[in-house]
């Protein structure tokens, strides 16, 4: 199984730029879809967005649309989220997680993921 570790996480001003990654031991990151997850104080888990094994899929949702990015590097066991002009509504703890499979579209439902981080806190200042 792999084991996944975000870091990046911290406090910013908002519309700061923040960029997390989500770092894979245990077995090669190349055949897992990876996907962002976020919970705020108060609210359910939510999904943030996903990319497929190769990175040739992506999802994201509404809310981060033309702001964050996800992108993957299998090569060094890593995938990136960018996360530009960031809101304090974006202020949660954020985790990745990894679903084991080389699927062509990537999954928005969290509990499709088999593999989770401790979660990074991202905290926006107003």
């Amino acid at each position: 199984q792999v084991h996944v570790v975000e870091s990046g996480g911290g406090l910013v001003q908002a519309g700061g730029s923040l960029r997390l990654s989500c770092a894979a031991s245990g077995r090669t990151f190349s055949g897992y879809a990876v996907g962002w997850f976020r919970q705020a104080p108060g609210k359910e888990r939510e999904f943030v967005t996903a990319i497929n094994w190769s990175g040739g899929r992506l999802a994201y949702a509404d809310s981060v649309k033309g702001r964050f990015t996800i992108a993957r590097d299998n090569a060094k066991n890593l995938v990136y989220l960018q996360m530009n002009s960031l809101k304090p509504e974006d202020t949660a703890v954020y985790y990745c997680a990894a679903r084991y499979g080389r699927f062509a579209v990537t999954s928005t439902t969290a509990t499709d993921y088999d593999y989770w981080g401790q979660g990074t806190q991202v905290t926006v200042s107003s």
